[in-house]
């Protein structure tokens, strides 16, 4: 499915307008209005958010500042990924306004079928651009995780894990996840 834009030419009042129930997004001024995630993607990203959370957002390995779904600006570019992180010794608090504008060190995209096109071109094109180091393209459906490394100002696959194995991904190498425990 190819998302296409909700309208064309938008503001940040546009953006704002949007029903709470959609997650809105825009890219070069084009305003997207996805629909909420179903319970298999809020599933995934709640029991990974607890297992990165317990082990690594303030004390763990590189200590690390980590959001459910910040809103990230970057000039005309508004997104809102399911997850992202920043490494405390880049954000050593959290910010009190609405959206961040330092880009992360680490994002989550949870795929689904409204929303994996936007994720995996748009949003991973400005990733790259911002310096995003690392970003994990998980999809609760087939259970696997993609992890994909900047290199070069492009995307590398870093690695690709799947079913129910416990792993370590980076940039969060010192802690093994249960994969298991993100699907339903």
């Amino acid at each position: 499915m190819t998302a296409k834009p909700f309208k064309k030419g938008a503001t940040y009042d546009d953006l704002r307008d949007v029903p709470d129930h959609f997650v809105a997004e825009m890219f070069d001024g084009d305003l997207y209005a996805s629909p909420r995630p179903g319970l298999p993607h809020v599933h995934a990203t709640s029991v990974l958010t607890g297992q990165l959370i317990g082990g690594f957002h303030r004390s763990g390995p590189g200590g690390w500042v980590i959001l459910c779904e910040p809103e990230l600006h970057f000039g005309n570019d508004v997104l809102v990924p399911d997850l992202a992180g920043w490494r405390r010794e880049r954000l050593p608090s959290v910010p009190p306004d609405a959206y961040v504008t330092l880009a992360p060190d680490w994002v989550c995209e949870v795929l689904s079928a409204a929303t994996e096109s936007i994720d995996r071109g748009r949003k991973l094109r400005v990733y790259a651009r911002e310096r995003v180091g690392h970003v994990w393209l998980v999809d609760p459906l087939r259970r696997t995780i993609e992890v994909l490394a900047l290199d070069s100002g492009g995307w590398a696959a870093a690695a690709r894990h799947e079913g129910s194995a416990n792993v370590c991904a980076a940039p969060f190498a010192g802690q093994a996840l249960d994969l298991g425990a993100l699907w339903i």
